[in-house]
């Protein structure tokens, strides 16, 4: 097989590319190699060699523990736990999350064969205490409710307090397009005004 044949289906390997995304990929790659090829494999020899993962929370960094976890501008007592790393990207993207995280690296799924072992949960207990709120941002699908409330029972111990994200109605949504599932949550979760 060929360095581009080889290359071709690594990067068919990624989320999001197939065989044909892969091609044209690999042709734009190719077409720059000096300009967008070579520092692309240079920062990937980087990332492979510096980025580790923060043995606090679960976050990737160059040092450990992590940026977030060592910033004293965060607020210590507010852990929100999460599912993967891109669910922490996406909660800081919004910048209205001021506290620290803890990353599960999955959800438990008796199907796939994932118990809580296989989870960041003992890491976790062992950062409660009575003056941590912990916020469960798991989503909503099966796997990630089973999981809120199996750790909703196992800190329940510890003292700390436990709440979840808001579930209901999006911003911008129409009723008539939401399943009966969201309209149960929305319904569940309604506020005064």
């Amino acid at each position: 097989m060929s360095e581009l044949d080889t290359l071709i289906q690594l990067l068919a390997k990624l989320p999001g590319l197939g065989p044909r995304s892969a091609r044209r990929a690999a042709l734009y790659l190719i077409k720059r190699r000096e300009t967008v090829m070579e520092p692309l494999g240079a920062a990937m020899r980087a990332a492979a060699a510096a980025v580790r993962t923060c043995a606090t929370c679960g976050n990737l960094d160059t040092i450990d523990p992590c940026a977030i976890c060592r910033d004293p501008e965060r607020d210590g007592s507010l852990i929100c736990v999460v599912e993967d790393l891109a669910d922490l990207w996406a909660l800081e993207r919004t910048g209205a999350f001021r506290g620290r995280y803890h990353v599960l690296g999955g959800t438990l799924s008796a199907l796939d064969g994932v118990g809580p072992e296989e989870l960041n949960i003992g890491r976790l207990i062992g950062r409660l205490g009575p003056d941590i709120e912990l916020i469960l941002a798991l989503n909503a699908t099966v796997e990630g409710q089973t999981t809120a409330h199996y750790i909703a029972d196992r800190v329940a111990s510890s003292g700390a307090r436990v709440s979840r994200l808001a579930q209901g109605v999006p911003i911008g949504g129409e009723l008539d397009y939401l399943d009966e599932g969201t309209l149960t949550a929305a319904l569940k979760a309604r506020r005064s005004l």
